[in-house]
């Protein structure tokens, strides 16, 4: 599909051809520092709005417009047309216009996009790194896992994927992930047997099976009549999602194990931060950051009401023995272990905030 990225013709003097062959014209293609990305200053240099460049930065994701991911991204543009004085725009594809999570991020990588929304799950098979959210009880609680998000950790990861044709420049809150199915799930022996619906990784696959389940990696739009038709028994996720994709109607049974905190990112292709002027990735910065506030404000009351319509609907929540499946899923970190660069990062995570 024909790149937009600019959209004033005239921008700038000089040219430089993407993959896809279409010209981009920049006035300052000084690269910013990467550190930028890393740990923005809560102190920004003022800028003048009327300096900047007209631009139009093409962002594509996934989610209904109800998903608090999406209302913060809708903010996000508000608020870049604001303080770049109406030269920075952003044009938004949601529900799934232009695919799914894996398809929007290889477009990020040809030059075809801007921006999307990607999960560290989806993350992880462009950079691997991202695997350790998928390990489970890395979390001491919610305090930790905002630690290491919004931390240096975090911000630092953030940044890892840029060398493979993108990068996130912002970190949404995602709630923990549980089970839910047709049937209760009360310890690790109820999962015996099970058909579960993941997001496959080798990690969460891994999981799957050490409690005894089969992963089945289903599309997420087909979740709702595999679990209808009986081709799987359930799935996994956080309760908004479990809520808004009726998935209630369908498996009323909720294992409140909590196992996963897995966050969502705004990613920016490489080359498309990379022909921004500094002054532009300052404002996309301050503005991206700003969203990360407003989205964590909206989740905790989203997950509470997300609870009290599921039960509304028939849903069943279940407190169940979270020591058991920590138990049960031991081997993952025996296996992490051998893997340096995982072990690594998982030794960070679990000594920050100690």
């Amino acid at each position: 599909m024909a790149r937009d990225f600019y959209s004033n013709p005239s921008f700038g003097t000089r040219p430089v051809t993407t993959k896809i062959g279409k010209t981009i014209m920049s006035a300052n293609f000084t690269k910013f520092a990467l550190g930028l990305a890393v740990a923005l200053p809560t102190a920004l240099a003022s800028f003048s709005a009327t300096a900047v460049e007209a631009v139009t930065i093409r962002l594509a994701h996934n989610l209904e417009p109800s998903h608090v991911v999406a209302m913060a991204l809708e903010q996000l543009g508000d608020d870049l047309k604001e303080m770049s004085g109406g030269k920075m725009k952003l044009r938004i594809y949601g529900s799934g216009q232009m695919g799914g999570p894996r398809e929007t991020l290889e477009m990020l990588q040809q030059e075809a996009l801007d921006m999307t929304k990607g999960s560290a799950s989806e993350m992880e098979a462009f950079e691997s790194t991202f695997s350790v959210f998928s390990m489970p009880y890395l979390f001491r609680d919610k305090a930790h896992f905002h630690e290491v998000l919004y931390g240096e950790i975090g911000r630092e990861m953030m940044a890892l994927p840029k060398d493979k044709g993108f990068m996130a420049i912002a970190a949404y809150e995602a709630g923990e992930r549980s089970f839910y199915a047709t049937k209760p799930i009360k310890s690790p022996a109820d999962m015996k047997g099970l058909k579960i619906r993941v997001v496959s990784t080798p990690t969460t696959n891994r999981m799957i099976e050490l409690l005894g389940a089969s992963p089945a990696p289903i599309a997420f739009g087909e979740v709702y009549t595999a679990i209808q038709q009986g081709v799987i028994d359930g799935a996994e996720n956080n309760e908004p999602s479990y809520y808004h994709t009726r998935h209630v109607e369908v498996a009323q049974h909720v294992a409140l194990d909590q196992h996963t905190s897995v966050p969502d990112y705004l990613v920016i292709s490489t080359a498309t931060w990379d022909a921004l002027s500094a002054e532009q990735q300052e404002i996309l910065m301050k503005a991206a950051r700003k969203s990360e506030d407003y989205q964590r404000e909206l989740w905790d009351a989203e997950v509470e009401k997300s609870i009290k319509l599921s039960k509304e609907a028939g849903a069943t929540f279940y407190e169940v023995d979270k020591t058991a499946f920590r138990a049960a899923l031991q081997p993952l970190y025996d296996d992490a272990a051998a893997d340096q660069n995982k072990n690594a990062w998982i030794q960070r995570i679990e000594a920050a905030g100690k």
